[in-house]
């Protein structure tokens, strides 16, 4: 098993690291890489332990997560990297900064604070759990079954976005849905107090979404002294999909300055 984590990599210049969400993939970034790397950057789509086509274990926590990504970082002959992470993956990218800052050029962090967050996906999970592949064996029987407890058709869509065809008669998800429900306590985790990165960093917040707070401002500017707070409007927690035109703008912006 390589523990080298998988990735696709779009484009030449400067490397920019982007960190996918809690049941994510890298592929979810994929129209953000190309224009991303449209404007100059070699673009590393990379599917954290557990996720999309990397590598499973039973562990799973952040400092395994920045052990993973400055081992991805070593091979690759990265530095200088500008890192982007959304949620669970602006968590990973919180902690690599503050463990090595000289690693990291900017630092982008997508709809996350540097808190603890009460559980919230015990639905998902439960939604998940429920599958049986036996029997729910097209992607359109999973979508029926995860609807009994997940209302909402955008986040079935990008779950189903991690089935792939196991043998030529049954469906499996991508990641690790064993480890991931186990290890759930590890996702909600803040940062570790008294650390600190201060290098440039930019956090976007979704304007509907509720995670990061305006009482968050202090915590956010102990742990990054040199960071802002810029608003995507007209989006929710998935701000790059939900309204990826401000997302993209805001980000190319700070990536140049």
């Amino acid at each position: 098993m390589s523990s080298i984590l998988h990735s696709k990599i779009v484009g030449e210049g400067k490397p920019l690291v982007i960190l996918h969400g809690f049941f994510g993939m890298g592929d979810n970034w994929k129209s953000h890489a190309n224009k991303f790397a449209e404007d100059g950057f070699q673009v590393h789509l990379v599917d954290q332990r557990n996720h999309g086509r990397s590598f499973h274990t039973d562990d799973f926590s952040y400092e395994l997560l920045v052990e993973d990504l400055s081992n991805y970082i070593e091979e690759h002959n990265l530095e200088d990297i500008y890192l982007l992470g959304h949620s669970m993956g602006g968590k990973t990218a919180m902690l690599f900064a503050t463990e090595y800052p000289d690693l990291v050029k900017k630092l982008i962090i997508a709809d996350i604070a540097p808190k603890t967050y009460p559980p919230h996906h015990q639905d998902i999970i439960k939604a998940l759990q429920s599958v049986d592949f036996e029997v729910q064996n097209t992607r359109k029987l999973i979508d029926e079954k995860l609807s009994e407890l997940v209302a909402e058709v955008g986040v079935r869509q990008f779950i189903l976005k991690n089935t792939f065809r196991k043998t030529k008669d049954t469906l499996a998800f991508r990641f690790n849905l064993k480890s991931l429900s186990e290890n759930y306590p590890e996702v909600v985790k803040p940062l570790p107090s008294f650390t600190i990165f201060s290098g440039d960093t930019l956090f976007l917040k979704g304007e509907k979404s509720g995670y990061i707070l305006p009482e968050d401002a202090p915590l956010i500017n102990a742990h990054f002294p040199n960071s802002q707070i810029k608003t995507v409007q007209k989006a929710g927690h998935w701000l790059h999909a939900e309204n990826p035109v401000d997302f993209y703008k805001e980000a190319i912006i700070f990536l140049n300055k």
